[in-house]
């Protein structure tokens, strides 16, 4: 393969990798914890929504539903990692994308 196949075949994956990587970051994560708390992230990371149920509202459940809400964001964080990883690989071969270009 010559260096300009070489070089066209880099841009139709990094066009490639940045249609997925948009898709991805408007695909809804969602993370049911216990009924108590639903907490919905977009593959970009933002916060979509965090739900609490309202037989959560208990002053003495105030660090459990804290603390289950990390715990959802951190869960969601880590799938849209994977995602991305994925994608990477599916694209480039490599789960850490376009390092060797």
């Amino acid at each position: 393969m010559n260096m300009q196949q070489m070089m066209a075949q880099a841009q139709k994956m990094q066009r490639e990798l940045r249609k997925a990587m948009e898709a991805l970051a408007q695909q809804e994560f969602v993370s049911n914890k216990g009924g108590l708390v639903t907490v919905t992230l977009l593959g970009n990371k933002s916060v979509k929504s965090i739900v609490i149920d309202k037989d959560a509202f208990d002053p003495e459940n105030k660090e459990m539903i804290e603390a289950t809400i990390v715990l959802a964001i951190n869960e969601l964080s880590a799938q849209i990692k994977k995602a991305e990883e994925d994608i990477n690989e599916r694209i480039t071969g490599s789960r850490g994308g376009f390092q060797g270009f």
